[in-house]
């Protein structure tokens, strides 16, 4: 399986717009500004299938992008730091509550920035995952911005904070370089046949 093989389905703003089908759902989440869209095209080796805004805050919907008609990569709006009116926020808080309580997530990526200590929205997020029953991996994005002598460090900050009982894996990845590819695909294709 070529989980290159993606494509494109909808964009949901409601709940009602929301895919029921039955397929896996692998839901990304992650802060505003951390990476998202270049994760999951780095995952799938294609440049442009998530759209990466110039300015953080674009995925203001649910997307749904189908990988090899067997499962979905989900993503969600980003968190915490766009530039974005109160009522857009709280319209984008709605929006993943009411994803979450759908019962589509089959498992969690939650990505976090590896030079950061993760915040409070993140742990949020977390929690939100946990809630589900479902396995979460933790994707810390811009490894290569980080000295390698305080690598482990960082990632040791982020597995306290998010999962202090060891429940995520936590994958170093860098969606410039590729680094951590391979274990986010395997990650995930392991999660899709759960």
């Amino acid at each position: 399986m070529d989980i290159r093989n993606t494509v494109f389905v909808k964009s949901a703003a409601e709940a009602g717009g929301f895919v029921r089908d039955g397929l896996p759902q692998i839901t990304f989440a992650g802060r505003s500004n951390v990476g998202k869209s270049s994760v999951i095209n780095c995952l799938v080796r294609r440049k442009n299938l998530a759209r990466v805004g110039s300015a953080p805050g674009k995925t203001s919907q649910v997307n749904y992008f189908k990988v090899e008609d067997r499962f979905y990569l989900t993503d969600l709006p980003g968190y915490g730091y766009a530039k974005v009116s109160k009522a857009e926020r709280e319209r984008w808080g709605r929006l993943m509550e009411a994803y979450f309580a759908s019962g589509a997530v089959t498992a969690g990526v939650l990505i976090v920035d590896a030079r950061h200590k993760p915040t409070a929205d993140d742990v949020t997020m977390m929690d939100w995952f946990r809630e589900t029953g479902c396995p979460v991996v933790l994707v810390a994005n811009k490894c290569d911005k980080v000295k390698k002598s305080e690598l482990a460090g960082d990632l040791a900050v982020i597995s306290e904070t998010l999962a202090p009982a060891g429940d995520a894996l936590l994958i170093p990845f860098s969606a410039e370089t590729g680094a951590g590819r391979d274990a986010l695909a395997a990650t995930v294709e392991k999660y899709a046949a759960l």
